[in-house]
């Protein structure tokens, strides 16, 4: 691992990188000075941006975070560690659990005294098939109960694996199609984790509960759930996981109500 800070006129830049791509190290640092005006943008890039860069045969995928309040740019700073750094050890932790993300590279942080300013999280990019939003808004896309079924013995390994996936959202699960049937999936936007803890019943169908509003996908994933859980029954496993989809779904909607209202 390769760890190199340096200032420039008020500013001090840190960058960490993976020992296995220290001769990007130069490469990714004239990158992120010229992050707006370079790369291939990557999605919306309506809260944080992803950008995409070629090094040789190896396509990497930066993601800059949104520049925090002033509040939070201290706290980052002094007291937390930056959503980007979060990420690149995040990543790595998960990988030594076992569980698919894709290969981090380096993190990158610009501070002043007045805090933390911008940030950035590098990895490696993955061409995949789909995520799990796919699934979600595609009842008849290809092999659809096979795959819901497998992912739900991922997200049963999790939380076997003591991890707290907080932000297990429909388009953070990337899904790559193997042979055979088999698929492989991958965690990404990682800053939000827990790790090395006892998940109940309760923990663990909450954290199911933001993946899909629709009663049928709940029903195969409370089928396929309670073959692994046998502390419970397939009928108990969904009525539960049902119910903490419609308790966050509501909580959801009036959260967007507010902000709209407050919009307005």
């Amino acid at each position: 691992m390769t760890y190199l800070c340096f200032s420039k006129i008020e500013l001090e830049m840190i960058l960490k990188i993976d020992s296995h791509f220290e001769k990007y190290a130069s490469s990714l640092l004239q990158i992120v000075e010229n992050f707006k005006t370079s790369g291939l943008l990557f999605g919306d890039g309506k809260r944080n941006t992803i950008k995409l860069f070629e090094f040789e045969d190896l396509t990497v995928n930066i993601k800059s975070f949104k520049i925090p309040h002033l509040f939070n740019r201290v706290v980052y700073q002094y007291f937390r560690k930056s959503k980007a750094r979060r990420s690149y050890e995040y990543a790595n932790a998960l990988l030594k659990k076992g569980i698919g993300t894709p290969q981090p590279i380096a993190y990158f942080e610009n501070s002043s005294w007045l805090g933390l300013k911008d940030s950035y999280y590098v990895s490696e990019h993955l061409e995949v098939d789909l995520t799990f939003r796919e699934l979600d808004i595609q009842p008849d896309y290809p092999d659809h109960e096979n795959i819901l079924r497998q992912f739900t013995r991922f997200s049963f390994d999790l939380h076997e694996k003591g991890i707290e996936f907080l932000d297990h959202s429909p388009g953070n699960t990337l899904i790559k199609n193997g042979i055979n049937g088999n698929y492989s999936f991958y965690l990404v936007d990682l800053n939000r984790m827990n790790f090395d803890k006892s998940l109940d019943f309760e923990m663990r169908m909450k954290n199911l509960s933001h993946l899909t509003a629709k009663k049928e996908m709940i029903r195969v994933m409370s089928d396929e759930y309670s073959k692994l859980y046998s502390n419970k029954t397939p009928q108990e496993i969904f009525e539960k996981m049902w119910f903490e989809t419609q308790k966050f779904k509501t909580s959801f909607d009036k959260k967007k109500r507010l902000k709209k209202a407050f919009k307005f």
